[in-house]
Formats: C-alpha cells, structure tokens, sequence
C-alpha cells in the first residue's frame, strides 16, 4: 500500500472528530466523491454532500470512530481500514459501538473517490459509518 494513501486515511480519522474536519476535505475527498449514507440509505456525491452529512452526524450526538487496522486489499485494488465505532450522545455520556470495516478507494490523483463500509469480523449486527 502507498505511504502517501495510509497516511491520508490516518490523518483523516485524526481530524475526524476535530473543528478541523471541514477543512481538511478538499485534502482528502475528491470533488465527486462517492459516500455511503448510514443515516438514510443509499449514496452521497461530492464534498459538499459528505459536509452536509458529517453536520448531520455530529448534531445528533457525538460519532466516535477509532482506527484498529489497515490493510491493502490488492485484489480489490482498495484499503481496508478496521474501525471501531460509537457514539456519544449530547450529555457527553457513551461508547457503545462495534467493529465495522471501512473500504477506501483511490483516484490518480491521491484523493477518496469511493468509500464503502461493511459488517466486520465478530461485528454486531447494523452499521454506522463515518
């Protein structure tokens, strides 16, 4: 796997839960960006979309995502990051979460172009993805 993807997806799972998050997405997402939408199902396209989302997210209470693994999947020609989710509601309180694999797609260009998340080894069952 490249240095430069892995130390892209460490950076943004850093900056995740940060006032940094907004922007440090133009250094990460490509403009068309597709993204999946664990609230309401189906796909997000483009950076503004995946902000508009993220604001969701952090309105409802506080997402917590933990990077445990990565690892390239060369077969799919992507990166398998496995993260531990939670939420903490608005009181602050929380952390119930489960493991989830998130699947990072690269353009030419070094950005996300595509991410995708499903259940993890000894996962519970449902999704929740950042």
């Amino acid at each position: 796997m490249p240095a430069a993807q892995e130390a892209l997806l460490r950076r943004m799972y850093e900056v995740f839960a940060t006032d940094e998050r907004d922007a440090f997405v133009p250094h990460c997402l490509a403009p068309d960006v597709d993204w999946p939408n664990m609230l309401d199902g189906g796909r997000l396209h483009g950076r503004e979309a995946v902000r508009a989302y993220w604001a969701r997210q952090f309105a409802a209470g506080h997402p917590l995502v933990r990077l445990e693994g990565l690892r390239p999947d060369e077969l799919a020609g992507a990166v398998v990051l496995t993260v531990r989710l939670g939420v903490r509601d608005t009181s602050g309180e929380g952390w119930a979460g489960e493991t989830v694999e998130h699947v990072y797609r690269f353009g030419e260009d070094g950005l996300v172009v595509r991410m995708d998340v499903r259940e993890g080894s000894g996962s519970e069952s449902g999704s929740y993805g950042g």
